[in-house]
């Protein structure tokens, strides 16, 4: 019986390989974005694991405790400012795998588990935060304009609206019959809507996520507040285990998690810090009672305007496609707890509906969605907007102060109001104006203010200065071979505008002959950002808007890195 002894210890032997090998990685997700890389392990079972991490190079490695390989390693990776591959190393023991992480810089990982969900199983999760030389540098804030920027006009700011797309990276969210991902219809949708909202003078949006990485929830609202955001919009599609629901719904968050949240916020006093701008709202031995009082009216107040701006958004959302929800719904939503920041979740549509899928991946359906929110956006703030920004400047007027030598017609003219206009403002009986004297400037043209703003910037000496024109002339002499075509091509102008300029009978030139050359438009100039410096003061050291530095660089934040190359057109 020899075959039965040789079969017994065949099976022996796979019983201990299956007790040795009890789980298996099945595939890995990296996930770059600009302050980490998150990296997803697919594990068949719950994983077993240790780590540490190594120096000069960089590593981190993880052991895998029972586990074998079910895909091909190595693994590169691109994009990611911390991460450049994933390999195999020798294991401590036959019952385990070793990864090795290749870094770039020194990293405090972040490893935990995740329990199957969605269409996902067991999964193992590193967070690699960027070092300090991967980060991002921070937006300068714009200085406190001093006495030699008196011209300035002050009440100026941007309405900044911070648009977050849901979901990303490893969470792809609700997932349509098609396998379509959630993730990706928020993204194109939340651009859009950035897109929109960048177009109208005094209106800046910034993204919470531009790309296909994961940002934690509590993190958004962060983002959000750290660029002064007036409004919060985060976009969803929404979800069912059946298909029939469908139609697009606004929610704003509920009063009971409100409450809750006003608790956590008086607890901790470093939040409380960054949500008032800096020192904590109560000393240790003041009252809790008079903290819930002030943070109580702040989240009353951003409610309120959060469901302000959701009704409007609402009401323009049920004009270009079905409302699953006629009014705007209150939730316990993570993503709108912000106290400070009126914040509204739009969900455009089910996903999981045939029908809607289909329509949320049209990009015709996604501008529509992407116009109603912004229409919505845009009549709320148009009707209330906030002290300081230039639309309130458009409503109310705006406060200028006298300086020597200017009358009532050079300041209309400034500001594209009229005399009689700042004269009613004012009750001003005569046109006799005092320096020093404060007055209300109303009916301001936008364009006009914007034009002056960026126009006019100090210099080192503190002088103020004005730049020049969007066009110059220059006279230039006739030399041997040039004729009118050529002389047009290299000031890139028209042959016609040169003999206008000069009256010319004929084109037949004479060497030495001098010819004014007008309409010469400024060339294209390119700026290294320099620490310290925002796109606002660039704009100002060349005379051009902040727009036209958006648009001709296609930028899609304001977020400037130390060395960046800027192409600043016209300057």
């Amino acid at each position: 019986m020899l075959w039965r002894g040789a079969l017994a210890g065949i099976l022996c032997w796979m019983g201990a390989m299956s007790a040795v090998w009890a789980n298996e990685l099945e595939n890995v997700r990296v996930w770059p974005a600009p302050d980490e890389t998150r990296v997803v392990m697919d594990m068949a079972e719950v994983p077993s694991f240790s780590y540490f991490t190594l120096t000069k190079p960089n590593r981190l490695v993880v052991d895998l405790k029972d586990t074998s390989l079910g895909m091909t390693l190595p693994h590169a990776v691109s994009g990611s400012k911390i991460l450049t591959k994933i390999r195999k190393s020798s294991p401590p023991d036959k019952g385990s795998y070793r990864l090795v992480f290749e870094l770039k810089d020194k990293s405090l990982p972040r490893i935990f588990t995740l329990a199957p969900g969605g269409e996902y199983g067991h999964r193992l999760v590193i967070d690699l935060p960027h070092g300090k030389a991967a980060m991002p540098q921070p937006v300068a804030k714009k200085p406190i304009p001093s006495e030699t920027q008196a011209a300035l006009p002050f009440g100026t700011d941007d309405i900044i609206v911070a648009i977050d797309p849901g979901h990303g990276g490893n969470d792809p969210g609700a997932i349509g019959p098609r396998r379509k991902y959630e993730k990706h219809v928020t993204l194109s949708i939340a651009r859009r809507v950035a897109d929109k909202i960048n177009s109208v003078p005094g209106m800046k949006a910034v993204l919470t996520r531009n790309g296909d990485y994961f940002v934690d929830l509590n993190k958004r609202s962060e983002i959000a507040r750290k660029q002064g955001a007036h409004l919060l919009v985060s976009i969803h599609a929404d979800g069912f285990h059946k298909p029939q629901p469908n139609g697009a719904s606004v929610w704003v968050l509920s009063r009971k998690r409100a409450n809750n949240e006003i608790g956590r916020w008086i607890e901790k006093h470093e939040e409380q810090s960054n949500l008032l701008g800096g020192g904590a709202l109560l000393d240790d031995n003041q009252d809790e009672y008079l903290s819930r009082a002030v943070l109580d009216l702040q989240f009353s107040n951003s409610q309120k305007e959060g469901y302000d701006v959701a009704v409007r958004v609402l009401k323009e959302m049920g004009k270009v496609t079905k409302l699953h929800k006629p009014n705007p719904e209150h939730a316990s939503l993570a993503v709108l707890k912000s106290p400070d920041i009126p914040s509204l979740l739009v969900e455009a549509g089910f996903i999981t509906n045939p029908q809607e899928e289909k329509l949320l991946l049209s990009t015709s359906h996604q501008q529509k969605i992407a116009n109603a929110v912004f229409k919505g956006v845009l009549t709320y703030f148009e009707d209330f907007p906030p002290d300081g920004t230039l639309m309130a400047a458009k409503k109310n007027g705006i406060k200028h102060k006298v300086t020597s030598g200017q009358s009532l017609s050079t300041i209309a003219k400034k500001y594209g109001s009229s005399v009689s206009a700042i004269k009613a403002a004012n009750s001003l009986k005569s046109n006799s104006l005092r320096i020093g004297q404060v007055l209300t400037v109303p009916n301001v043209n936008l364009d006009a203010l914007q034009s002056t703003a960026s126009r006019s910037t100090s210099t080192s000496s503190g002088k103020s200065t004005i730049k020049s024109s969007a066009t110059t002339s220059a006279v230039h002499t006739v030399k041997r071979g040039e004729f009118l075509g050529k002389i047009a091509a290299k000031y890139d102008v028209s042959v016609a505008s040169i003999r206008s300029a000069n009256k010319l009978r004929s084109d037949e030139l004479a060497i030495g002959q001098k010819l004014k050359i007008v309409g010469i438009k400024p060339k294209d100039k390119k700026h290294k950002v320099k620490r310290g410096e925002y796109l606002g003061k660039i704009a100002s050291n060349y005379g051009v808007s902040i727009d036209s530095i958006r648009r001709v660089n296609k930028l899609r934040s304001d977020e400037l890195a130390i060395g960046q190359t800027l192409i600043i057109p016209g300057s």
